[in-house]
């Protein structure tokens, strides 16, 4: 359709296809795991926000604009970055041990939070299942240059691949901790409170979730956590049975929820912008079946290997 604007991403975009998953929800409860474990970072959460409380605000908050930038007009994109770049400016932390006070809008803070959102968000996709090339995964991570300017970093000090990606990994590693803080999120990401009624439904649903978005975590995490997770291959069978039951919901029902931003983009847009996997499918992708892969270090990188490939 001539003349209609397809947002930051359009139709034709890695990120398009791959926004559209159900298996995503796991992946943002992998990123706050991860991400809680930069102290400066998560003291930025907690000290501004009542996270305990408002944790559930938190997750739609975050989801609302993800789902705002990936399928929304490029003005209400811009808009949305807008309001979080303003946010920030007004808001700082204090380090309990030094005094220092500091802005939560450092670029090594946002570049932090940047990189632990899309390493969680492609790696629990595409463990799970979602048939995505190598290349196709580095365009993915390419694609996020955009999204990181949304929130004040420049684009050129963000990882434009999955090898960059990893290297950034690698070098804030030494950073990481399991504080005080970290130990907050992880307690109420295991037991969040609810309401008496829903308790089972926590027991049952909620709970599983957050364990196997735990598990999807490199291994150095869990050591920094002190809590032990399944084998990766165990895990990964996990994902893979979760992906393809959540894949079996009709797309259309599962967009249903609101604020329905996809099906939003198809109005706008025409059907023929309907998020579907084999939209990004490479040759070796297309000769695996569903689930094929498996991880081939256990750790932030997103590359996966075909079984029987020396890792």
């Amino acid at each position: 359709m001539r003349g209609v604007d397809p947002g930051l991403f359009g139709p034709s975009s890695v990120t398009w296809q791959l926004h559209g998953d159900p298996m995503m929800w796991i992946a943002g409860v992998r990123a706050l795991y991860l991400q809680a474990l930069h102290p400066r970072a998560v003291r930025g959460v907690l000290q501004n926000s009542d996270f305990r409380r408002d944790a559930w605000g938190r997750l739609l908050r975050t989801a609302r604009f993800v789902g705002t930038t990936t399928y929304g007009t490029t003005e209400a994109a811009e808009k949305a970055g807008a309001r979080v770049r303003k946010i920030h400016t007004m808001l700082s932390a204090t380090d309990p041990d030094t005094g220092e006070r500091y802005g939560v809008d450092e670029p090594e803070l946002l570049l932090w939070v940047h990189c632990a959102e899309i390493d969680s968000y492609l790696h629990v996709v595409r463990r799970s299942g979602f048939r995505l090339s190598d290349a196709a995964a580095d365009r993915y991570v390419a694609e996020h240059r955009v999204s990181a300017r949304l929130v004040g970093l420049d684009p050129a000090d963000v990882p434009a691949s999955t090898g960059e990606l990893a290297a950034y990994f690698a070098q804030v590693r030494p950073q990481l901790a399991a504080g005080e803080e970290a130990r907050t999120v992880d307690a109420f990401l295991r037991r969040p409170p609810t309401h008496p009624l829903l308790v089972p439904a926590r027991a049952l649903l909620w709970r599983r979730a957050a364990d196997l978005a735990y598990a999807a975590l490199p291994h150095h995490a869990h050591a920094l956590y002190g809590r032990p997770a399944p084998p990766p291959a165990a895990v990964t069978r996990r994902l893979v049975t979760t992906g393809t039951v959540l894949r079996r919901v009709p797309a259309r029902l599962r967009w249903q929820l609101p604020p329905k931003h996809i099906l939003s983009a198809m109005a706008r847009l025409g059907p023929g912008s309907r998020p579907a996997p084999y939209k990004v499918e490479g040759p070796a992708a297309i000769l695996d079946g569903p689930g094929r892969a498996r991880r081939g270090d256990g750790g932030d990188s997103t590359r996966c290997q075909s079984r029987g490939t020396p890792g």
